[in-house]
């Protein structure tokens, strides 16, 4: 529970009782000055863990005014780690323990949202970056770099490396204070082989978010360049507490319409393969961490963002885990096996009929009652050089069957007896080109003879 009072009234006032501003939040849980990182890690973030590698989304985010801390409590010291270091080591932990039956990987990207531009905090020379939205509503950060990492150590390197990137100024209030929001996200695949020969992939998100601080000009004393950074995290904020009153509100008697397209901060976090599946209030594990401060000179800030925390309580999601369809669908390459086959019989036929009509010897019935065994074709004898050349540019004339791109995010390539297949099918329609050729060119051989014989 947490008791905000106006620090501008007289508590010895009678006429201000009745009128007084004070407040009572509850929370799900509420820290002092004393507690620890790890207090606040365990008490907070650290039950998410084992939902990500299992494949379901989960953002942390800091919120509150600057000077409050929330940098301290996402990334913390040297000796004291925050919620990052101690989350992902949690994270590779469990994924080690995983390890025996399934893959897993990890990757991630970091970026940082500054006066409502988005920079790549990994390849800052790569400039601003765009948000696109495809026709489900799905929203990509084009150009955004992604890293694989193999443990948390790597990760916070790279965090460290990005964080000297990131845009920060003194003001009055905060000499380091964060003039942007920085986004982290990490993202877990596993794979693991079930019944069936079917491979199940599960794809975890983890959103950890530090957020920049609301701020008042006549209290951060900005002017010119500082003054225009700090509106447009104010605007971003708002449009973010806008988010949040609609969604408390969500199903309710006052259900309002959530506007996510007021800032790029809002889009971002609406980041998912679907509409339904945001980091605010679709399929999402969220913690929202707020901070204040106990300065008189902070009470507005403070109880605005008790406010949205208070509200953000309210907030319904309906988690559900991502699965991947990737199953090597062993039944319809049975099927494609067979056509294949099938195809190749009919023309393995037709070039064999081809050749005893080049040759001048009879085909079908009349060449099985034949006694000798005739020569191997010319596509037998070349069948070898064929399946040794590798695949690559096709010949010349030479009508390739492609065998398709690799599918989506997670989908395995065909099996290898479909390529050889393919390979072959591939060749015979070569031959069977070639033997065509042959068989015009001797026609017009013969008819060349003919002529000549009527000539004289």
């Amino acid at each position: 529970m947490v008791v905000l009072m106006d620090p501008s009234e007289d508590p010895e006032d009678p006429l201000r009782t009745h009128r007084s501003r004070e407040k009572t939040f509850i929370f799900d849980v509420v820290f002092d000055q004393h507690a620890s990182e790890e207090d606040v890690y365990l008490a907070t973030t650290q039950q998410l863990v084992e939902g990500v590698v299992s494949g379901y989304n989960a953002t942390v985010f800091a919120y509150g005014p600057s000077g409050a801390g929330k940098t301290h409590t996402m990334l913390g010291m040297d000796t004291e780690p925050g919620i990052y270091l101690q989350m992902l080591s949690d994270l590779f932990q469990a994924i080690e323990e995983t390890r025996d039956n399934t893959d897993c990987s990890v990757s991630m990207s970091y970026l940082e949202i500054y006066n409502e531009v988005i920079r790549d905090l990994l390849s800052p020379s790569s400039g601003f970056l765009d948000l696109r939205e495809d026709s489900r509503g799905s929203i990509q950060i084009a150009g955004i770099t992604e890293v694989s990492t193999s443990n948390a150590q790597e990760i916070m390197q790279l965090l460290t490396k990005g964080n000297r990137q990131r845009t920060q100024e003194p003001t009055a209030t905060n000499k380091t204070s964060s003039r942007s929001h920085a986004v982290l996200q990490v993202t877990v695949r596993r794979r693991g082989r079930g019944a069936h020969l079917a491979e199940e992939v599960r794809v975890g998100r983890l959103f950890m978010v530090d957020l920049a601080g609301s701020e008042r000009a006549s209290q951060t004393q900005n002017q010119g360049k500082r003054m225009k950074e700090g509106a447009h995290i104010n605007r971003s904020l708002l449009a973010l507490g806008n988010c949040i009153n609609a969604l408390s509100e969500k199903g309710g008697s006052r259900a309002q319409y959530v506007n996510f397209r007021d800032s790029k901060l809002t889009r971002l976090l609406k980041l998912a393969p679907c509409p339904e599946q945001d980091a605010l209030g679709g399929n999402s594990r969220t913690v929202m961490i707020a901070h204040i401060s106990p300065a008189s000179t902070h009470f507005e800030e403070s109880r605005t963002t008790l406010l949205y925390a208070y509200r953000a309580k309210n907030i319904k999601t309906r988690v559900k885990r991502n699965l991947l369809s990737v199953s090597y669908h062993i039944a319809q390459y049975t099927d494609v096996i067979s056509d294949l086959r099938g195809q190749i019989q009919h023309l393995k036929a037709k070039v064999e009929r081809q050749e005893r009509e080049r040759r001048g010897e009879p085909s079908g019935r009349d060449a099985q009652g034949r006694a000798s065994t005739p020569a191997p074709p010319a596509w037998e004898r070349e069948k070898t050089h064929h399946v040794t050349r590798r695949a690559g540019t096709p010949e010349k004339d030479e009508e390739v069957l492609e065998a398709g791109p690799e599918g989506d995010e997670g989908q395995p390539a065909e099996p290898h007896e479909v390529a050889l297949a393919r390979e072959e099918v591939n060749m015979l329609l070569a031959e069977q080109r070639k033997t065509a050729a042959l068989k015009v060119r001797e026609r017009r051989r013969v008819c060349g003879l003919s002529r000549g014989a009527e000539s004289r």
